[in-house]
């Protein structure tokens, strides 16, 4: 009787415990459904959320191309505004530069009676012969200054023997040479209107030592030297070389015409009325650099 009753008894425990366990994995089941929709869920909303970053990186990859290009166009524009400002700037400059600066006068191209240098400022006396009043254009004598400065700074003297002539000076001048030497002035000495003086950019060196000035033997001189190997550094070209086809070598006549153009010629070894007028033309826009 005890043992059916054991039995009975260990029967129905196996029953609870097959029911309980039929229902922890029926709960247990449902949770693994649970999770696998969640994750299932979860990778649907990865994989979204993946796509809408590699669209967003895709448009900002559009964005980024997009300003970039627009900043190169913005760059091209910028350099064309400079360009045009730069090419404005430049013809400005040259419309308020003397033409007639780097023309060829010496019995080609003729100065009028009307003509005088735009400014006009007197040279200290400490620079001329004697003390002699002289003026010189404004515009290219800080040029002249720093040119005698150096000159002395290497222990040459130059003193300036003539400088600006106006129309009627050259007219008077040319008139006395005349009545001295007739005919064989016209070798040594400009007409009116044709004289590099009236540009107020040319002047009539000497030394302290040598005197007034206008003899071939100043090319024997320590200044003579010294321009040769330095006045191209300031602007400055001796105009009448030996052998010119204007008039004697006047190793005393020097013109300014700018750095950029007495360093070419001294360079290639070419004188200022070895060259086209327009290639002297080119040079007008940084006459005064």
């Amino acid at each position: 009787m005890k043992g059916k009753n054991l039995t009975t008894l260990l029967s129905g425990l196996l029953g609870v415990v097959v029911v309980g366990a039929g229902i922890i994995l029926t709960v247990g089941y449902h949770k693994l459904q649970e999770t696998a929709l969640s994750l299932s869920t979860a990778s649907s909303t990865v994989a979204t959320l993946t796509e809408e970053v590699g669209q967003v990186r895709g448009e900002n990859t559009q964005l980024k191309d997009a300003l970039e290009a627009e900043k190169e166009r913005n760059d091209a524009f910028q350099e064309r505004i400079d360009e045009i400002s730069g090419t404005v700037g430049k013809l400005d400059k040259l419309a308020r530069t003397d033409p007639e600066l780097l023309q060829k006068y010496s019995k080609i191209y003729f100065l009028n009676e009307n003509y005088i240098p735009s400014a006009l400022t007197k040279i200290p006396t400490e620079w001329t012969f004697n003390n002699k009043e002289e003026y010189f254009h404004q515009g290219a004598w800080n040029h002249l200054e720093a040119m005698l400065e150096d000159a002395k700074d290497d222990g040459v003297e130059l003193r300036i023997v003539s400088a600006y002539r106006a129309f009627e000076k050259q007219a008077q001048l040319k008139s006395s040479y005349l009545v001295n030497y007739g005919s064989g002035a016209n070798a040594f000495s400009a007409d009116q209107g044709y004289s590099e003086h009236q540009l107020g950019t040319t002047l009539d060196l000497t030394t302290e030592s040598l005197g007034s000035g206008w003899t071939t033997s100043f090319d024997d001189t320590d200044g003579y030297q010294w321009l040769t190997e330095n006045a191209y550094k300031h602007g400055f070209i001796l105009s009448y070389p030996p052998d010119n086809a204007f008039y004697v070598y006047e190793p005393w006549h020097w013109r300014y015409v700018g750095k950029d153009l007495a360093r070419d010629l001294h360079e290639d070894g070419t004188s200022f009325y070895d060259l086209d007028q327009r290639e002297l033309d080119e040079y007008l826009i940084d006459f005064f650099d």
